[in-house]
């Protein structure tokens, strides 16, 4: 029997990076190395049961990066920012990953990207936890490291958190604010991430090289709030707050949040086709949401 060549995953006890693991080991083609700071997790356990490799991994220890890519064909890299909330540590991670991939000659990155939207904007906009990520995209690339960018659209499951609607107070209603207009905003589940990435490694000869953008769906604010007023009972009605009164609401990030926004006004290149060749099995918002009904009628 000849052995599997190996693919490192990066943040596997995480949402992307258990999502790609699972889908890899499921295809049989590769052997899957799980890369995560805490090998005794529940999730690093899952992932041992179903076959991978469980090893200590740390981005911000070189040491454990470099023996986690020894002799690996590929990795799938995926950077935090939200663990640090610095781009600067995040570009850090990114570059010394690439520089590693680099010296052992990995065959295949798969990078989990996105827009370096500063510099596309002429620095009028500056989303930081989209920019680290389009600088280490650049970086991978300007060195020769045979790369794949995947870009995620936004996630169905901030519909859960962050962005679930919320009871309006003037009335028997709920309300959805998110700062996108009449523009429609592309969406996927992060569950559904890990099957394009392991096609992705399946055709190299397609990929490599280039940055793909992936979106289940894209939809309007309102088609959003109408799939969870199906399922919550209630009306759900698109606030129509703009990015100027989002920027204002003090959490914090509301002013990269609304930059993002207004990011994807400009409509960023995410590729709904494609993303459905890549995972025939991809989840609509309407699926979505009917799979995880207990969460949003706990809303």
């Amino acid at each position: 029997m000849t052995s599997k060549k190996v693919i490192a995953v990066f943040g596997a006890t995480g949402a992307q990076g258990g999502s790609v693991a699972k889908a890899i080991l499921e295809s049989k083609k590769f052997a899957v190395r799980a890369l995560t700071r805490d090998v005794t997790r529940p999730n690093a356990l899952v992932l041992r049961d179903l076959g991978a490799e469980v090893v200590k991994g740390d981005l911000n220890d070189e040491a454990s990066v470099e023996a986690a890519l020894k002799d690996a064909y590929g990795a799938f890299v995926v950077t935090n920012f939200w663990d640090h909330l610095s781009k600067e540590k995040e570009v850090c991670q990114g570059k010394s990953v690439a520089d590693i991939a680099k010296r052992l000659g990995l065959k295949h990155v798969v990078y989990s990207g996105l827009e370096n939207v500063k510099r596309l904007t002429g620095g009028k906009l500056e989303v930081e936890h989209f920019d680290g990520k389009g600088e280490v995209e650049e970086y991978f690339w300007s060195i020769g490291v045979p790369m794949t960018s995947v870009r995620l659209a936004a996630y169905f499951e901030n519909f859960l958190t962050m962005w679930k609607a919320v009871k309006a107070s003037d009335g028997d209603y709920y309300t959805l604010a998110l700062p996108m207009g009449d523009i429609p905003m592309d969406g996927i589940s992060v569950a559904d991430v890990g099957a394009v990435v392991s096609s992705i490694f399946n055709s190299p000869a397609e990929f490599l090289g280039k940055a793909v953008g992936l979106s289940a769906e894209a939809l309007t604010v309102q088609q959003y709030a109408d799939v969870l007023s199906k399922t919550l009972g209630k009306e759900v009605r698109d606030a129509k707050i703009t990015p100027e009164a989002y920027e204002k609401l003090g959490f914090p990030g509301a002013k990269e949040m609304a930059d993002m926004f207004r990011f994807y006004h400009m409509k960023p290149d995410r590729d709904v086709q494609l993303t459905h060749r890549l995972n025939p099995k991809v989840k609509s918002f309407s699926q979505f949401i009917s799979e995880n009904q207990g969460a949003v009628k706990g809303i």
